[in-house]
């Protein structure tokens, strides 16, 4: 096992990671910049290092300074987190050459999977179908139009450096198309430092759901269900759930047994996620693979029983997973809100203090936040001020708990995304499982 593990990351997710560290007796190094100070990762750290501004690319994103911290340190290994450097081939790459375990897949997985069209024939040759779509598109009037017309619209503008909703358009005519590809462009520019992008065909009703795997260096690979993912504005997640209450047993087989075929052939390892779309006939394809840990893992936990952070840790130190598919068991239901300082109907951002932060208590609930009294929520980062799991015996208790939990939740001082949530929990539709990724588009907001 490592000696000491440096945490490439902040808020609520580095938090998560000391947490499982502290259990498995771990030393930890927290990194920060200027602006988190008086975070409570760097607060509940057994050390912790300044590298720089406010600014993440003069911080969080700045690869030497993460280097140097680790070396001074003397640290082994390196949790990226999710979002920042987790995906970063580049960043795994100097951590390698430097001596130190990149928690997470190999620089040349993260390579491949990061680039959209190789990762598109990599499942296709792995046997899983992918959505109709083309190569990446370096310059908006390079033949767009053309391969628009080929695949038929609608279809969908894709930055092909990331994903997390950036850098994404949907185009339901060709007149719309070449200015959909300039402002995808130059959002995937801004977030990824790449303007590639890419066309795929809209599937419309269309369902998100994710595949969660687990890899080990040792040729192991298991998957720990789909997680729904269709509660989206502007493709961001809001709500997410485990397991989905469209995807019936024999699908959930299926599509699992092929993400776990896919991973092994490309020699996964570590923790990923396989993202797809399903339709309304219940077929699926192949969107994109995420190298890293996902923001709504806590339902697959609570579900499964598994801690996620822990599995990657035991497997960047060479363990073997020690289960196999058949040892995995799904009981009960988990939803997770991302509560946002955000204005709930126009979505502006809302930083500022919390002059008051209550997060809610009671059986089935847990909360993944690194906010306090006295927090402020600063225009540098994410506005994610908590995430609230719920669990229960079936998917109707997971909702009640859920709506109780946010009725008990209090924060004074910035608006929130936690009426939304709560109108989203008492629809009729929702409530039945009757919803798809245009769920929020039919009341209005776009």
């Amino acid at each position: 096992m490592f000696r000491k593990i440096l945490i490439a990351n902040r808020g609520e997710i580095a938090l998560r990671v000391i947490c499982a560290c502290k259990e498995l007796g771990i030393p930890t190094v927290a990194v920060y910049s200027q602006a988190d100070q008086h975070s409570l990762h760097v607060r509940f750290a057994d050390e912790a290092i300044c590298i720089g501004p406010a600014p993440s690319s003069k911080s969080y994103l700045n690869i030497p300074a993460v280097i140097s911290a680790a070396e001074i340190t003397n640290t082994d290994a390196i949790h990226p987190g999710y979002g920042f450097l987790a995906e970063n081939a580049d960043f795994a790459e100097v951590c390698e050459a430097c001596g130190i375990t990149f928690i997470g897949p190999s620089p040349e997985v993260i390579r491949m999977m990061g680039d959209k069209d190789a990762a598109r024939k990599a499942m296709k040759e792995a046997g899983l179908p992918v959505v109709p779509g083309t190569d990446k598109i370096k310059n908006p009037l390079s033949g767009a139009s053309a391969l628009a017309r080929e695949i038929g619209y609608p279809v969908i503008v894709k930055a092909a450096a990331g994903g997390g909703g950036k850098g994404m358009r949907i185009v339901n005519s060709p007149d719309e198309l070449e200015g959909a590809l300039e402002i995808a462009q130059s959002e995937a520019l801004s977030a990824f430092g790449s303007g590639d992008v890419y066309l795929e065909k809209y599937i419309q009703s269309a369902r998100h759901i994710e595949f969660q795997i687990l890899a080990d260096h040792h040729g192991n690979v298991v998957h720990l269900g789909e997680r729904e993912c269709s509660i989206q504005r502007r493709h961001q997640k809001l709500i997410e759930e485990c397991p989905s209450p469209y995807i019936t047993p024999k699908l959930r087989d299926e599509i699992g047994t092929l993400a776990v075929q896919a991973a092994f052939n490309v020699n996964y390892a570590n923790a990923g996620t396989m993202e797809f779309v399903v339709d309304d006939q219940h077929r699926f394809f192949f969107m994109e693979m995420n190298t890293r840990i996902q923001v709504e893992h806590p339902v697959t936990e609570m579900v499964t029983g598994l801690d996620l952070i822990k599995e990657q840790i035991r497997i960047a130190s060479g363990q073997t997973l020690g289960y196999a598919q058949k040892d995995i068991v799904f009981r009960g239901n988990a939803l997770e809100c991302r509560i946002n300082a955000e204005c709930p109907d126009t979505f502006l951002p809302s930083p500022g203090m919390l002059q008051t932060f209550h997060p809610p208590t009671g059986i089935g609930i847990r909360v993944d936040t690194a906010a306090y009294n006295e927090y402020v929520v600063t225009p540098h980062y994410d506005s994610l001020i908590a995430k609230i799991i719920a669990y229960g015996r079936d998917r109707q208790e997971a909702i009640s708990r859920m709506k109780r939990a946010l009725e008990m939740t209090v924060v004074e001082g910035v608006q929130t995304t936690i009426p939304l949530h709560q109108k989203i929990l008492n629809n009729e539709d929702f409530r039945a499982g009757l919803f798809d990724t245009r769920f929020l588009e039919r009341w209005g907001q776009k």
